[in-house]
């Protein structure tokens, strides 16, 4: 049986591998974590999950621009933030996001902060690789580093 084309496609380009549909977040508030990122990142709601009418859902999706999937928030009544570094709750995962300039990094760690985010590490003096490692409202850590150590 040949997949279906386009984007509900479930096979990669060569038909024998899956393609990666999106990342999904637990958490206690999925309208609250997706508006963090959807203003972080500069994403929009699939259509039918940008309205705040109604009981808040239980999941939702954050898209790209041309409509690919990228993120996804799942309600977990009983939601633990993650403890990383340390603790007894690790993290299973973090997003890593880059931006070319040492100063788009201070500038995307300040925007990260005033949305809710807090710095779990400051690199930002690496070399190599200057990053900050932050975490989201829920407790999931994520990077901003600058490609290349520019």
């Amino acid at each position: 049986m040949t997949p279906p084309a386009g984007p509900e496609s479930t096979a990669g380009p060569a038909g024998d591998a899956p393609v990666l549909w999106q990342t999904v977040l637990d958490c206690a508030d999925p309208r609250g974590l997706a508006e963090f990122y959807r203003v972080l990142l500069g994403l929009r709601y699939r259509a039918g999950d940008e309205s705040s009418a109604g009981p808040d859902p239980d999941w939702l999706v954050l898209c790209r621009a041309d409509g690919a999937r990228a993120l996804a928030f799942q309600q977990v009544p009983d939601y633990v933030a993650p403890t990383w570094p340390g603790g007894d709750r690790p993290a299973m995962l973090h997003l890593d996001t880059v931006v070319p300039t040492r100063a788009e990094l201070f500038r995307h760690r300040d925007r990260a902060l005033a949305l809710g985010a807090r710095v779990v590490r400051d690199r930002s003096d690496d070399a190599q690789e200057p990053l900050f490692v932050l975490a989201d409202p829920a407790g999931h850590p994520f990077c901003v580093f600058v490609a290349g150590g520019r």
